[in-house]
Parts: structure tokens; sequence; C-alpha cells
């Protein structure tokens, strides 16, 4: 995804890129270019390297996709939609195209079925069995925009798309939400975002916190239906811009996000980076905590054997209770500017993985470990228990800052952050905005912004990327 320049009123949550940024939000000379990318990297986990891949014939540069790994036919990796933005956002438009990069052989294949969702980004898709299930989304035009809360279903088998009508009341159409399988077959979807015109050229940003969960009814596959969820424990604070994964023990793993305070003119919003868990077995929401170094719990384990009966103090919130520790990164952009990042780390407690009642979070306590620093729409992948976090964007002033750096947590220690690649100050840099050849790039499988056209009418025949 590229950079991003001014801050865009009409919501991060909705993965907008920088292509329709309002005008009237600055009055600033100095502007920042979109770049998007159709390149494949491969991270060597044992090598601690990236790598690029260059395979021949790929999907036409974009961003706000989605993408989604099966085991058939080898491994493959299936992406839909998304969207196109030229450098000075005078081009913009969704895709509706499918393709599959079939990882055994290292080819990219575009697969075209009629039936299938139109052309739209900040959508969601899992694998279920044998199908890709899709949810949601949103497109835009020069004239108007429109969320989605529909559903399809892509057969792996025989390659055609099917839209589902399950029964029950479902969400209302969103982007950028959750949407996650369950142990128990079903999938969950939560959160998102959408917004409303109240007035002319004036939108109201909605960030959603409701949960539902859609299931197949009776064992059909055919007949699915919508349930509302009303999960306990400690849930994420309402928030838009936040990244998923699955973490083991079939939980789903929440990360990061921004809230934004929206004004008419303006858009203004606090980054996280805490980690939530969500146990789908026992509809619970659990908050993840790092434990600390093994030997700062020993320390501390040491430290309770000696005290009194008054140590008990410590679990009320007593004298030995931890304060805050407020930790302070600096990135400098390429034209000087320093761009000061701050986190607050409270005091760490349990782990995110649900405990029995028993246990003593005080137990496991440590010093509280810097990680990643708050952003949204960052990537996340977990393998062999282990997350990694690769890149986001995060805000600073009147700056949209986007992050290459990596981290990695060990999911089942849930001991401490480790940095696999700092930010790089040098990415960082504002660029001023030219024209470009690139704006009247047309890319086959795009579609433009009336949505009463036929389907496959705006597919178009594209230059090269």
């Amino acid at each position: 995804m590229g950079k991003k320049g001014k801050k865009e009123k009409k919501g991060r949550g909705a993965e907008k890129t920088a292509a329709k940024m309002e005008k009237k939000v600055s009055k600033r000379s100095r502007k920042e270019e979109t770049f998007l990318y159709n390149e494949l990297y491969v991270y060597n986990i044992r090598k601690d390297a990236w790598t690029k891949v260059d395979i021949p014939s790929p999907p036409p540069r974009r961003c706000a996709h989605q993408a989604v790994v099966v085991p058939q036919g080898g491994g493959q990796l299936w992406v839909f939609g998304g969207e196109f933005a030229s450098p000075s956002g005078e081009q913009f438009y969704h895709y509706k195209d499918l393709w599959v990069l079939h990882l055994a052989t290292k080819t990219w294949e575009q697969v075209k079925s009629t039936g299938g969702p139109s052309g739209r980004s900040g959508h969601r898709m899992v694998a279920w069995k044998r199908q890709l299930i899709l949810f949601g989304g949103f497109h835009e035009s020069t004239r108007d925009y429109i969320y989605y809360n529909d559903v399809y279903a892509f057969n792996l088998d025989t390659f055609t798309w099917s839209k589902l009508s399950p029964s029950g009341t479902g969400p209302t159409p969103r982007s950028g939400c959750q949407m996650s399988v369950t142990p128990q077959g079903g999938i969950v979807i939560y959160g998102g975002y959408s917004k409303q015109r109240v007035k002319k050229d004036v939108d109201k940003g909605t960030r959603h916190s409701d949960m539902f969960l859609l299931k197949p009814e009776d064992g059909r596959e055919d007949k699915w239906v919508w349930t509302r969820m009303n999960p306990s424990g400690v849930k994420p604070t309402p928030r838009s811009g936040f990244s998923v994964a699955m973490a083991p023990n079939h939980q789903t793993l929440f990360f990061g996000g921004v809230c934004d305070e929206e004004e008419e003119e303006s858009l203004a919003g606090e980054f996280f980076n805490d980690l939530y868990f969500y146990d789908a077995t026992r509809n619970r929401w659990f908050e993840g905590q790092l434990k600390g170094p093994k030997s700062e719990k020993k320390k501390r384990r040491r430290g309770r054997r000696e005290e009194p009966e008054g140590g008990s103090k410590l679990a009320c919130g007593g004298a030995g209770t931890q304060a805050p520790v407020e930790v302070v990164k600096e990135v400098v952009t390429e034209d000087g500017t320093v761009v000061t990042i701050k986190q607050v780390l409270s005091a760490p407690g349990s782990a995110g993985q649900p405990q029995s009642e028993d246990e003593d979070s005080l137990e496991e306590a440590g010093s509280p470990t810097p990680g990643p620093c708050p952003r949204s729409n960052a990537m996340l992948a977990v393998k062999h228990g282990v997350l990694y976090v690769y890149g986001g964007m995060f805000e600073a002033g009147d700056r949209q800052v986007t992050l290459s750096d990596l981290h990695c947590l060990d999911l089942h220690r849930m001991e401490a952050w480790k940095a696999l690649v700092e930010m790089d100050p040098k990415t960082q840099e504002w660029l001023e905005e030219t024209d470009s050849e690139e704006d009247s790039e047309e890319v086959e499988g795009a579609e433009g912004g009336d949505e009463d056209e036929d389907e496959d009418s705006g597919e178009e025949s594209g230059a090269e990327d």
C-alpha cells in the first residue's frame, strides 16, 4: 500500500487510500503522492529475511483487497477486489476480479466466474471448508458511496460464485470488520466502519461494536442463518482499522486500530497497539497483557514469599502497584522533521489466554515491554504460535506515516515483543505531488462508479503495470 498524506474526513476505518483526500481539510501547499503496489514478498522466519518474489502476470496494483490461503492444489493464495488510485488521486476505482497464486508452481491465474460480488474495497473474506466466504465492503464513485452487508460464497472445487441469503437479522452494511471462523464451524462478524451523509458534502462515520454469528442452518451448506451475539469479558474499546488473525486454541486475535474524532472538516484519531483475544467456544473477550521475562517473574515470586501477610496489598492497588511507563520513540523524516511516538505501557497483568478463576495474575507479572508503536491497518500472521505484526500507519499532527517495521510475539509465553525489523526513517519521505502518466492507467477487473451497470460491463483492457 502507498504512503498517505492529508487526513481524510471520510474515515480511515473504510480503509481508504489518499486517492480521494478532501481538499477542504488542509490548506497546506505540500502534498503527498500515493503509491500502490502489486509486489510479492516472502519473509523467511529461520533466516530472518525478506525476499521479493517476481512472478509474471500478477494482479494489477491495489490496496484494501482480501487475500486468503487454502491448502488445495499444494497451497493457493486467493485475492479478491480492492481499489486503485493514481499517484495524484485523479483516477480511482474498485476491482471485482478474482486471482489465485499457485504456491507450488509459483504462477498467477485470473479466475473468471460470473455471479460474483460487485467491485469493492474493505470487504472481508475467509476460507470455510472448501469455499471462500465474502462479506461486506464499500464502493465509492465521484458522485456517491455505498456500504454492503451481502454475503457471497466461492466454491473452490467448481470455481463458481453464489450469493447467500441468510435468514435472521444480520449486520448493517459496513467495511473493515472482523471476520473469523469458529471451531464449531460458524463465522463471526464483529465491528467495522460505515458512514452516512448528514448534509451536503458532510459525512458522519460510525464505528460498529456489535457481533453476529453466521452459520449453516440445520447443517445444510445451502441455507444460512444470522444470530446476534453478546460476548462477555473485557471487550475492545470502539475503533476502526484494527487487524485480525487466528491465534492458538482457535481464538481470534485483535490488534491495534484507531478511534477517530470527526468534525465537519477535520479528522483526528487516537491510535492503539493493544491486544485482545476472542474465544468463540466461551463467547468471551480477553485482554492480552504481557507477563514479562521469566527472570522478573522469579524475582517477584521470591519477593512475595518474604512479605508478611500485609503483602496482599498489591492486589488492592497498594504501594507496590506498578505505575504506567511511558516509552518515547523518534522518527526523523527525510526533510528533517522529527516525529515523536509516545507509548504509555500499563502495568502488566495476565496473559490474553483464558485463565481459571483461581489463577493469580500477579504471579505472572513483570516489567512492561515496548512493542509495535500504536497503529492502524497493520498486517498480522501467526505461525508456530508466534504473532507477526508488519507495517500499518499512524498520524503525527497533520502527517500520516506508513510503517515498514516487523515485530513478533510468542503467544504461548506472552512475555515480550521482539523487534525483527525496526522502522527505517529513510522510508518516511514527504513527496511533492506531480502529474503522472499513471493517472490514465486502466486495469482489467476494475469497476466504475455506476452501481446500476451490469457487473461485467466494468471490465476494461488495461495497460501494463
